[in-house]
């Protein structure tokens, strides 16, 4: 089992930048691809990147491709994600999710239900 704690949300104005961490419990941070959702208020959760468990392989949903990095470090247990130019549009709560991989140390995951883990989410607020 793994434990995700977000960190890094805050208030920032039209197109400044944020950068979230996603910080993991345990000893085997590498056998998890791993994955940044939103949520906005009264708005269902939606994907916004994904990172295989080698770092390999990246996923963008398209309103953030060119805007949004997401990288990982395996010796710090820790993903993160790099926001840049963002906008009004971009507010919502962040979640991290953690998914178990056999598969390919390439693979992504872009489906809510692929992930096992989630973190308790951070508030990004951009304001316009």
């Amino acid at each position: 089992q793994v434990q995700l704690v977000e960190s890094g949300g805050g208030l920032v104005q039209a197109g400044g930048s944020l950068r979230l961490s996603c910080a993991a419990s345990g000893r085997t941070f590498n056998i998890y691809a791993m994955g940044w959702f939103r949520q906005a208020s009264g708005k269902e959760r939606e994907f916004v990147s994904a990172i295989s468990r080698s770092g390999g392989g990246t996923s963008y949903v398209d309103s953030v491709k060119g805007r949004f990095t997401i990288s990982r470090d395996n010796g710090k247990n820790t993903v993160y994600l790099q926001m840049n130019r963002l906008n009004a549009e971009d507010t919502a709560v962040y979640y991290c999710a953690a998914h178990r991989s056999i598969a390919s140390p390439k693979d992504t995951y872009v489906q809510e239900t692929d992930y096992d883990y989630w973190g308790q989410g951070t508030q990004v607020t951009v304001s316009s």
